[in-house]
């Protein structure tokens, strides 16, 4: 089942990996897409690659530079887009022992505040018109504990609480919301963790998840009929 042409949709993390994906996908669907990334060069890369992107230079994690970002994109589409994609995410490997504290609160706010502030920025909108879609990006993470995980887990697990209160509080409104959590995925974020494969603490990039199969799950939510809400899909390495 195809999109309906011509909805507006937001998504943060889009300058690269499952943002860019997705923001790629919507386009092809027809939508009228805002990208959003903090890095401005990759973000200008990666939205050139998209058809009618408009790219907005944010960093989620702080909430004024949210609040420039909620402005000029009600301006640029009208209103609250009828999708949002909270996809933004920070990853980060520490023992607690050794985790500096600038680093714990950096993830905390970069994974889980930073929806937060993306979905009350733009929820009494899409409620006030009786539609949208909130679609959250989560990871094998937010139900499964590892090592050195202390600082993502702990977002990611209240990013799925966040998630869960967001699905109750919107049954019957026509908003809907969907929780879409891979396991280990196949990106660019991987190119900085080298060694961990050897040391089993994360697996080969071969047998992880393709941003294909993310994207494909995403759109897959987002295409059902308007009576229909995926509430959670959980993706794994077959």
């Amino acid at each position: 089942m195809a999109l309906n042409k011509g909805l507006t949709a937001v998504v943060t993390g889009a300058s690269r990996g499952i943002g860019e994906g997705i923001a790629s996908a919507l386009a092809a669907g027809g939508a009228k897409v805002v990208m959003i990334a903090r890095n401005q060069e990759r973000l200008r890369e990666a939205s050139s690659r998209t058809p009618a992107a408009i790219p907005v230079v944010c960093d989620v994690s702080d909430p004024a530079s949210v609040e420039r970002a909620v402005e000029r994109i009600t301006k640029e589409i009208g209103g609250a887009p009828e999708i949002l994609v909270n996809n933004a995410g920070l990853f980060r490997v520490a023992a607690l022992s050794s985790m500096a504290a600038d680093l714990f609160t950096e993830t905390i706010n970069t994974n889980l505040v930073g929806p937060f502030l993306f979905v009350s920025a733009f929820l009494a909108g899409m409620q006030e018109r009786g539609s949208g879609h909130v679609v959250t990006i989560g990871s094998v993470a937010d139900r499964q504990i590892y090592t050195e995980n202390g600082a993502y887990s702990a977002a990611k697990f209240g990013l799925r609480a966040l998630h869960e209160v967001l699905r109750a509080e919107l049954r019957g409104t026509g908003v809907r919301a969907t929780l879409v959590s891979p396991s280990a995925v196949d990106t660019s974020l991987w190119d900085a963790m080298s060694g961990g494969e050897a040391d089993g603490r994360f697996p080969p990039r071969s047998g992880m998840l393709s941003t294909d199969a993310v994207v494909g799950a995403v759109m897959y939510a987002l295409s059902q009929p308007a009576a229909v809400n995926i509430d959670e899909l959980r993706l794994s390495r077959s």
